[in-house]
């Protein structure tokens, strides 16, 4: 729906500062940028409580996942990102999901994202398959070697690790755009 509606109504130049102007693109990558420090510091602060607790019965706020899904898939679809930068931090801080938890479930997510993204696209350009076929492959090598790791990485060591790449990503973004343009 974003990808269709909304980026397209963008007008291609939003703004000239001297001789830098900020293009559709630059402005999305800023966005996404932007998106991905608000999330990084969400997983980098430290809680009253350093260890995930799990709760013996999971309470879910089913209307609070419904608004966070919405808004999710249209910043994603919006800037053209999977979502895990922004789909980790909404299980783990709105759900109370444990880490590892919010991982595996933001991969089924976006896993599910793109399976529908890639049957609903109707482009005329051919499909290279055997490439689909390799980067399938290394990805079902990278499950196998990130459930490995999993069992010898805590959990609530994982959350500000995640929380550190994601800023220093979203930091690079910035100054990639702006900056080294």
């Amino acid at each position: 729906f974003t990808g269709a509606y909304i980026v397209p109504a963008i007008p291609h130049e939003i703004l000239a500062v001297g001789e830098f102007v900020i293009t559709k693109n630059i402005l999305l990558m800023l966005l996404f940028a932007v998106l991905m420090i608000v999330a990084s510091y969400s997983m980098i602060k430290k809680t009253k409580h350093h260890q995930e607790k799990v709760a013996k019965k999971q309470q879910f706020n089913y209307p609070l996942i419904l608004i966070e899904g919405i808004v999710v898939g249209i910043l994603t679809g919006l800037v053209g990102a999977g979502g895990g930068f922004l789909i980790i931090p909404a299980l783990v801080i709105l759900s109370k999901l444990p880490m590892k938890e919010a991982v595996g479930t933001s991969l089924v997510i976006i896993a599910a994202k793109s399976l529908i993204g890639f049957l609903g696209e109707n482009s005329e350009t051919p499909m290279d398959y055997l490439f689909l076929a390799k980067v399938t492959a290394f990805a079902i090598f990278g499950i196998f070697i990130g459930m490995a790791l999993s069992k010898k990485i805590d959990g609530a060591k994982l959350k500000p690790i995640f929380g550190w790449f994601v800023l220093i990503m979203g930091i690079y973004i910035i100054i990639k755009e702006t900056i080294l343009q």
